[in-house]
């Protein structure tokens, strides 16, 4: 055992400098793996060495003869580091993910050779079924360890939970006896321990699952939080403190639109800034990382699209426009922070639309039993595999919720991707609505725990690691209840000023549907293939968009579900004004229509109607929608829904091909673009010219 210790000890130098020490833990998993080729899960802070200890069993195991190691890893970004890290350290480490595809057989041909120490592959692939049937069972068979990163995403108690994950548990059963098992995160409280220590305790072979916890907290964070009254103050506060935060940083908000927004608004002033986030193409946002580990940026303004697998040691701040929806889910964020400096600031700036943006994310969640019957059903009726493109018009979800649906069912043993689609395996699929309600409560429990945690004052780090149940969780000595040093909160009234007219700067473009969604005749619906460019609405405009930081909130309160229908308020018409001023279209419009509304017709009538006085344009009516919008969950079912109950009345018919110009339509939120296809089509129809949408608010 000591010169297993001292080959341990000469591979961390190598990964880690020759002043490294392994830790009690590190070498207890270590030893765990290599002598005594279990199964451990490692909870331990970021930065605290998880990646060393399978890159040094990995060594280990290799010169013994063991196979190559196989990782789970979830994030392009942590492959990356990954494959730096294991150079270091003498062990040759490559990927399959997504970004890599050319590569792939390349890639095989070495594991299968010897050639490669360790492979990375992300969740979605032990799904694809080219991989899950050709590459995973040799994989399996010859695998020396598998390491699960992030094991938390295992749980659908925790903070980031991918269904894709959930398959490792079959992964594990296959394992051949006496592969070792390592599963690591920072971010798991004794629920989410318990779960993921279960379930890499299946197989007939395993011992039980060693559990290494450790204590959480990073001695250079200091946490405060900031109270500030308003989106304007918050930013203009942050623009004034910006500079005296260390080094560079991450700026988090909750979505795309206010990344995008805020990371606009500090370049306007000055700053070296970016936004990153989902939707971020994949070039640019291996850029803005490396212009950040540059320190070439002041701060990258990010979604939690930049999370786990991020490293920076130096890294001098992390600062949230936003309260995450979780204790935990935070804590993992300012993790990022800290790592190799002294001090570092951690800044929460919660919002009074902080509620609402949890709740549109709670909306998410498992939809109910009778939608996923939806889909039993349609695959049950099915001759052979359905594309989501075809599943997709006979059930009423959206694309991305029925994809998780799906990979839920998949591991339950339900359906199973197939070439050329989905089958179904299994058809008397319980649903468990116990554990989905169990899990809907426990969230909203973490909502209120993030709003104690901003009440509190106790210690803040304290608080945070009682919620991850780290049982060496005490006061810190840093945080701002635990020093008494609170952040100055005056903000200039310059700057003051100039954040609040730039969020209430009026206007963005929506861009129109060019193609109608693919098996809509399996709905009745003529519709198909490209959008013909005479019946295309053209590029229209919204006031804001309702995730916005600045008119967003406006337009929440204007739009939401309980607020009254009543006349367009005077602030609100002046902004549209001013969008409609700014339009550089083509064509002016010649005259106004509106789509009816069953929920907010005062609304929309009273904007059309004083639109069309001030443009000194004709008012022709509005679109009739049978019942009311009907907002089902995915385009086909949308679209279906408008084409059966959408029409233009002989009216308005007779004002469009009257008038024959450019016609502004007008309705109170644009949401998939559907609405506004459709009765972009049938005025075509009806003889109008180019259609111009315009609406209060949009969600895209």
């Amino acid at each position: 055992m000591n010169e297993l210790r001292e080959d341990a000890e000469r591979h961390l130098r190598a990964l880690a400098g020759d002043d490294a020490r392994l830790r009690d833990d590190q070498w207890t998993a270590i030893e765990a793996l290599v002598a005594g080729r279990r199964r451990a899960l490692v909870v331990q802070r970021t930065g605290w060495g998880k990646s060393a200890v399978y890159f040094v069993a990995t060594a280990l195991l290799r010169a013994r003869g063991s196979g190559p190691t196989v990782i789970v890893s979830p994030l392009l970004a942590l492959m990356r580091n990954q494959v730096e890290a294991a150079a270091r350290a003498g062990v040759h480490a490559a990927t399959i993910n997504s970004s890599n595809s050319d590569q792939w057989r390349e890639v095989q041909d070495s594991v299968n050779a010897g050639d490669v120490d360790v492979l990375l592959v992300s969740p979605e692939r032990l799904n694809n079924p080219d991989f899950r049937d050709n590459v995973l069972p040799s994989l399996t068979a010859s695998a020396g360890m598998l390491v699960v990163d992030e094991a938390h995403c295992i749980s659908d108690w925790g903070h980031d939970f991918r269904p894709d994950y959930r398959r490792l548990r079959t992964l594990l059963t296959e394992l051949p006896a006496g592969v070792p098992v390592l599963a690591t995160t920072a971010t798991a409280n004794d629920r989410v321990v318990r779960d993921v220590a279960q379930q890499l305790g299946l197989g007939p072979s395993t011992t039980d699952t060693l559990v290494l916890r450790g204590a959480l907290d990073r001695e250079s964070l200091r946490l405060a939080v900031v109270r500030l009254p308003d989106a304007a103050t918050r930013l203009a506060w942050l623009g004034e403190q910006l500079p005296e935060l260390p080094g560079s940083g991450i700026i988090y908000t909750l979505t795309v639109a206010a990344a995008e927004e805020v990371a606009s608004i500090l370049r306007e002033r000055g700053f070296e800034a970016r936004a990153y986030s989902g939707k971020t193409e994949q070039a640019e946002r291996l850029r803005a990382e490396e212009d950040l580990l540059a320190n070439r940026v002041k701060a990258l303004v990010a979604t939690s699209a930049l999370g786990m697998g991020f490293d920076k040691p130096d890294l001098g701040f992390v600062v949230h426009l936003g309260a995450p929806q979780s204790p935990i889910a935070y804590y993992q964020q300012i993790g990022r922070a800290g790592r190799g400096v002294d001090k570092a600031e951690v800044l929460l700036l919660p919002g009074a639309e902080d509620r609402d943006i949890w709740a549109y994310f709670a909306s998410l969640a498992f939809p109910p039993e009778q939608v996923v019957r939806q889909v039993l059903a349609a695959l049950g009726d099915a001759d052979g595999p359905m594309s989501l493109p075809a599943l997709e018009p006979r059930v009423d979800l959206s694309r991305s919720r029925l994809e998780v649906v799906l990979k839920v069912l998949d591991v339950d043993g339900v359906v199973r991707r197939e070439r050329g689609g989905w089958v179904l395996l299994d058809g008397s699929w319980t649903y468990d609505a116990e554990r989905y309600a169990h899990v809907a409560e426990a969230r909203v429990a973490e909502q209120q725990a993030m709003l104690d945690y901003q009440a509190t004052d106790g210690c803040r780090m304290e608080f945070l690691l009682r919620q991850l149940d780290d049982p060496h969780a005490t006061a810190c000595g840093r945080c701002d209840n635990c020093t008494g040093r609170t952040w100055d909160t005056t903000v200039s009234q310059g700057g003051a000023a100039q954040a609040r007219d730039r969020l209430r700067r009026p206007g963005v473009e929506v861009m129109p549907r060019r193609q109608w969604p693919p098996g809509m005749k399996a709905l009745g619906v003529p519709l198909s293939g490209k959008i013909a460019k005479e019946d295309q609405a053209q590029p229209g405009r919204a006031l804001g968009r309702l995730t916005d930081i600045g008119w967003g909130n406006r337009l929440r309160a204007l739009l939401g579900t309980n607020a009254p229908d009543e006349p367009v308020p005077d602030d609100v018409f002046d902004a549209c004004v001013k969008v409609l001023t700014n339009w550089k279209w083509d064509g002016r419009p010649v005259a106004v229509a509106t789509i009816s509304s069953s929920r907010r017709p005062k609304l929309i009538h009273s904007l059309g109607e004083r639109l069309a006085a001030i443009g000194r344009l004709e008012f022709l009516g509005e679109v009739d929608i049978a019942g009311g919008a009907d907002r089902r969950g995915n385009s086909a079912q949308r679209l279906a829904g408008l084409w059966q109950t959408m029409q233009v009345p002989t009216s308005l018919a007779e004002g469009v091909r009257r008038v024959g110009g450019p016609i502004l339509l007008v309705d109170d939120q644009i949401d998939t673009g559907w609405t506004m296809a459709v009765a972009a089509k049938l005025l075509s129809d009806a003889g109008s010219g180019p259609v111009l949408p315009f609406a209060l608010a949009t969600t895209t």
